[in-house]
């Protein structure tokens, strides 16, 4: 009888315990419209590429501080405009969408720029002089954190640094050799964090704005989500560097800083979000679910 009179007891604290609403936290939403001014920066027109296709524009940030050899060739391309009149080739379910050149037996040139480059997957740990560190905890890596507006990673006993496959990260393609690629084939993350991937393949840069024109596109039918027939890719009309755009045409983009008091702010609302909706506050935020607020300058 003792249990019996026990057992409606405990369903009720049960059922009171999980009725009971977590109290109110801010949101990303508060936490950008309370944010000052000094805590975002501009995108910097050197290190910033216009990718134009049909659909609009898609705005990538490079960062030469993790592949600098890469970047640098990549502008190079883009400056003898490689890129111009490619193709989106490939769009594979929950993984990436890839661009570059569809013609293989018979490539376009690349003039000065080079054709291998030494694989860049990571870099000494004193290079990033920028790394906010997360408190949470990570499968893939010691430390987790951000890099001037990068998710990236860290190991403090082999002393190396990277980036990381969050989504919306720019990769270069490349074959079985480390060297093997150069940046004329990007590719862009457009589904869950293929993170296994991360110190395999050089990281260039993330893409800041136009995500949906590529993880929209409809999924490549060959193998790796390839596109099988040319009338299914996506041509790019161009890729410009933002230096080379006139100012009255670029795109007016700020990014959060992602060592500032609002950015910490916005790990900790997604990391403990409040009530009324939510019942259980998870306590931990995975890396590449934290976002990194990027907005119209003067908003």
């Amino acid at each position: 009888m003792q249990i019996l009179k026990a057992l409606p007891a405990a369903l009720v604290l049960s059922t009171l315990a999980h009725a009971a609403e977590l109290p109110p936290k801010p949101s990303v939403s508060d936490v950008i419209k309370a944010s000052r001014p000094a805590e975002w920066r501009a995108l910097d027109p050197d290190n910033t590429l216009y990718m134009e296709v049909p659909g609009g524009r898609i705005v990538i940030e490079l960062s030469p501080v993790f592949a600098p050899l890469h970047v640098a060739n990549i502008k190079t391309m883009v400056r003898e405009n490689y890129f111009d009149g490619l193709a989106i080739l490939r769009s594979q379910d929950n993984f990436v969408a890839q661009w570059g050149d569809p013609n293989e037996e018979n490539p376009k040139p690349l003039k000065s720029a080079k054709e291998k480059l030494p694989g860049e997957f990571s870099i000494p740990l004193k290079n990033d002089r920028q790394f906010t560190r997360l408190p949470d905890k990570d499968g893939y890596a010691p430390q987790i954190g951000h890099s001037n507006g990068f998710p990236s990673a860290r190991d403090p006993k082999s002393g190396q640094a990277w980036l990381t496959h969050c989504y919306g990260m720019v990769g270069v393609g490349r074959s079985n050799e480390s060297d093997s690629g150069n940046g004329g084939a990007l590719y862009a993350v457009t589904g869950n964090a293929p993170r296994q991937l991360d110190r395999n393949i050089t990281l260039v840069g993330r893409v800041v704005e136009g995500m949906p024109l590529l993880s929209t596109l409809p999924r490549g039918p060959a193998p790796m989500g390839f596109y099988d027939k040319p009338e299914k890719m996506v041509t790019i009309k161009s890729i410009r560097l933002a230096a080379d755009v006139p100012e009255a045409e670029r795109s007016k983009l700020e990014v959060m800083r992602t060592d500032s008091a609002s950015f910490k702010a916005v790990a900790e609302a997604q990391r403990n979000r409040g009530g009324p909706w939510t019942k259980i506050a998870a306590g931990h935020v995975d890396l590449c679910n934290v976002t990194i607020p990027v907005r119209e300058q003067g908003k």
